[in-house]
Parts: C-alpha cells; structure tokens; sequence
C-alpha cells in the first residue's frame, strides 16, 4: 500500500448499498468495511481481493460511540487521513400505526439511524479535512416522512438527512472542507425495503449492484 493510498470508510458495508458501495470503489480505495456481520464482511473481503483492492474489516457496532471512536484513531494512526465516508448503515424498524410504534424497536431505529450519525459526524469530520484533497461524504435519503405506517422510520431519515444537508451547508464555501453529497438511491431490492414490502414484485427495482455506480458517477467519484 503507498502513501497515495485513497481511504474509504463504508458504515453498513455488509450487505445492500454499501456491500456493492465498497465492491465498486475498491481497487481505488482500501475499503474500511464496518458493519454487525463478520461472515458477511469476509465475503466482501473476498470480492475485494477478486477485484484487485484491499479492506480492512471492522466487525462493530455503529451505536457503539467506543468502539467508533477507536476505529477512527486507528484510521489516524495507520493512514493519518479519510478519503471519503459512505454511510449506508440504517435500521429498519417494522411499519405500524404510529400509536402502535414498539419502543424498543423505536429506540433502536433512533439511535442507528439519528444518534449514531450525529456522533460520528464530529468523529469523521477531521479524518476527511486531513486529506491531500477534498474529501467526499455520502448519504442516502429514503424520504418516508409523514407516510402512513413509517413513522419511526420516516422521522429517522428526516433527522438523518437534516444533519448531512446542515453540514453540506456548512461546508459549502469553505476551502478544502468535505463535499458533502446527499444522494437518493432508486428502490433496490434490499433487506430494508423487503421489511417495508414484503412480497413486493422485484423485478422492477434497480439492484445495488447496478445502483452503486450510477450513485458514485453521480458524486463524481467513478
């Protein structure tokens, strides 16, 4: 690995977008593949090596504020900056009345999708102004908001995407800041949508694996 080596972080790299996220950005990037599912990473890790690239699996919690912060000095330590951060780690709580919402279920959509975010923002912001250029940031909007039967789900997206269009705001004018990119992925047949809608004719969807690029072409990363 040199010392150009580009660094991509991918937060839900196990499977859906940010499996074929990490697929596609590798071998330009060393993946740092981040997600609950150690089996799931290693296959990554295998379709990685077949393409050329590397990755650094990182088998953790994204709600767990420790072990992320302990990612990203590592990511200091070894390469001393973040290229780019794609963030496609989501929980996806079961659609129901929003008088029926379970609580457990409620609170862990919120800390996945809102709370962790908002806590890695600050964690990640200083890998990417670290880098030779500009680095780049990606979030994926799923605009559910005010929809029968997502309200956890809905409002979670909103908040998460108020924070990056916040940032991307902020950020706009300032030199040598991240780009933030807010992007909004066509329906894929993915885990997430199948918990939405199950037994829902897939043919018509866009797989992840066709989406990815068109969505790093979009960002001007491919």
């Amino acid at each position: 690995m040199t010392e150009n080596t580009k660094i991509a972080l991918i937060t839900g790299a196990s499977r859906g977008l940010g499996f074929f996220l990490a697929e596609a950005l590798a071998p330009a990037y060393h993946i740092v593949a981040v997600a609950k599912t150690t089996g799931a990473l290693e296959e990554l890790d295998d379709r990685i090596k077949a393409r050329g690239g590397q990755a650094t699996l990182a088998p953790m919690d994204i709600t767990n504020p420790d072990a992320m912060a302990h990612l990203c000095r590592g990511i200091y330590d070894r390469w001393g900056h973040l290229d780019l951060w794609a963030h496609t780690a989501v929980y996806t709580q079961l659609l129901s009345p929003a008088d029926h919402m379970d609580p457990k279920d409620f609170d862990r959509t919120m800390n996945t999708n809102v709370i962790a975010t908002g806590k890695l923002i600050p964690m990640v912001s200083p890998l990417l102004n670290m880098a030779a250029t500009p680095g780049d940031v990606l979030f994926f909007d799923d605009p559910h908001a005010g929809e029968k039967f997502f309200g956890a789900y809905g409002a979670s997206k909103a908040a998460q995407i108020a924070m990056a269009k916040s940032w991307q705001a902020e950020t706009a004018q300032v030199e040598k800041a991240p780009r933030i990119h807010v992007l909004t992925p066509a329906p894929m047949p993915t885990a997430t949508r199948a918990r939405f809608f199950p037994g829902e004719d897939k043919s018509g969807l866009t797989h992840p694996r066709d989406e990815a690029p068109r969505l790093l072409k979009q960002a001007g990363l491919l």
